[in-house]
């Protein structure tokens, strides 16, 4: 520790105080300040986001559509004839040579995307609540947020503000969470703009060993909440917009308890607590130092990270990469898992037959028509916003729509969107571990959701 010490007092320069504030300060800004424009709650990444897909209009369809029609291409060309120019590029082959497994998503995605946008082959694929649903409403938000997000995380990432603010706040997050403190930057993140961001953020971080295999699919799992303005899209669609206090409580109360509880439950309890590479993480550099403030150690720490960026052009180098492994290799798998999981919804009544165990706890729970919103209670891991609509149109009850809008949001996990973007990034988690997650999330949630319903109607 003493060695840290003397060599931290060489990064205490001008020229690293300027290197840390200026990009710390803009990453905050377009990350996590919170705006209000036409009355309506953004930040400015969604902002710019938005502006872009504005400015796209009517091509960005079709530019979606060329984007994951190419990336299924090369993958295949890469992945079977692995040529040179794909084998000597880093690059190249980490976006494109990919296992069987993958190579198949991927190129499902590609043949979804094509169905959808010119509406050939079983309608069930190309409808607007299938394909249809996942290419015109999601697909072009995720395509011109990844863009953004991927250019400007270095700004969070590689100039010392997660250093900074992950020492001032680990002690909060370590002793409740067993987390890092840079782990409630990730939740902000989400909370104020988009659960992939926070992913993409916890993903990145993984991949650079600030969080191990156990905290990173933890972060990614309970620290990834969609943004507020989608849960009053949510509760808006029930008609319960007037209870927004009281419903983004009881999300925040039963997400917390959510975070603290199933983490010690498998499957997140079978994660090792290591590095992506194997080695085992170094838990004494969290310490504050006799005689130092957190603050004037977080500095250090920020300063020593600040003096590591040599050119702003490699750092902007690797934002461009960063856009390019959100773009093309999130949006097929998003497509195509989203699409399958619409159609299984849709086409036939799993959900509502694994549902059925839920009506003898909502009626145990007191919650009135608990047939109808048992229903609901796992559909929503195909999609967020498919049990609001569900409940909009078969309740009656304005307590169990509450119930329903709440419980959709705290599930967090759905295939059409997050936990595509979890598969497909390099956080340690499958696809079945994704749904014991979930099921896990809706039974800690439910009973405390209800709670608060009971003493609000």
């Amino acid at each position: 520790m003493t060695d840290i010490l003397l060599a931290q007092n060489n990064y205490k320069t001008s020229r690293n105080v300027l290197m840390f504030a200026i990009p710390s300060i803009l990453g905050l800004f377009f990350f996590l300040a919170p705006l209000t424009v036409n009355g309506d709650f953004t930040f400015p990444l969604a902002l710019m986001a938005k502006g872009f897909k504005a400015l796209l209009g009517e091509a960005i369809l079709p530019a979606v559509t060329a984007v994951i029609c190419l990336s299924a291409f090369i993958s295949v060309l890469a992945s079977v004839a692995k040529p040179t120019f794909v084998t000597q590029s880093p690059l190249l082959t980490r976006l494109f040579v990919l296992n069987p497994t993958w190579l198949v998503i991927r190129s499902l995605g590609a043949v979804f995307t094509l169905v959808a946008l010119h509406q050939i082959g079983p309608e069930m694929l190309w409808n607007e609540n299938t394909g249809g649903l996942v290419l015109h409403d999601l697909l072009p938000s995720l395509f011109v947020t990844f863009i953004f997000a991927g250019l400007l995380l270095p700004l969070l990432l590689n100039f010392g503000l997660l250093e900074l603010l992950g020492t001032l706040l680990s002690k909060f997050m370590r002793p409740v969470f067993r987390l890092p403190g840079r782990a409630a930057i990730d939740c902000i993140s989400s909370w104020l703009g988009d659960g992939t961001v926070g992913v993409i953020l916890t993903s990145k971080q993984y991949e650079q060993k600030k969080y191990t295999a156990r905290e990173a699919a933890v972060v990614a799992t309970m620290f990834s909440p969609v943004g507020i303005s989608f849960s009053l899209v949510v509760l808006t669609q029930v008609g319960l917009q007037n209870y927004f206090v009281p419903f983004y409580a009881a999300i925040c109360l039963s997400g917390v308890v959510a975070a603290m509880v199933i983490q010690f439950l498998p499957p997140l309890s079978y994660k090792k607590d290591l590095y992506i590479d194997g080695t085992a993480p170094n838990r004494d550099d969290e310490l504050v130092p006799e005689g130092q403030s957190a603050m004037s150690f977080g500095m250090d720490l920020a300063l020593q990270r600040a003096s590591k960026v040599k050119s702003l052009g490699s750092v902007a180098k690797e934002g461009v990469h960063n856009a390019l492994d959100m773009v093309i290799g999130v949006l097929p798998v998003v497509m195509a898992i989203g699409t399958l999981g619409l159609v299984v919804a849709e086409t036939t009544p799993l959900f509502s037959v694994l549902g059925a165990p839920f009506v003898p706890l909502l009626e145990l729970l007191n919650v009135p028509e608990a047939q109808a919103a048992a229903q609901t209670m796992l559909v929503g891991f195909t999609d967020m916003y498919v049990p609001s609509i569900i409940a909009a149109s078969s309740i009656d009850a304005a307590m169990t729509k509450f119930v329903v809008a709440a419980l959709s949001v705290t599930q967090l996990i759905f295939m059409s969107e997050t936990g595509s973007v979890i598969l497909s990034s390099k956080v340690p988690i499958n696809f079945l571990e994704l749904v014991a997650i979930f099921v896990l999330r809706t039974l800690v949630t439910l009973p405390i959701i209800v709670a608060i319903a009971h003493l609000i109607f």
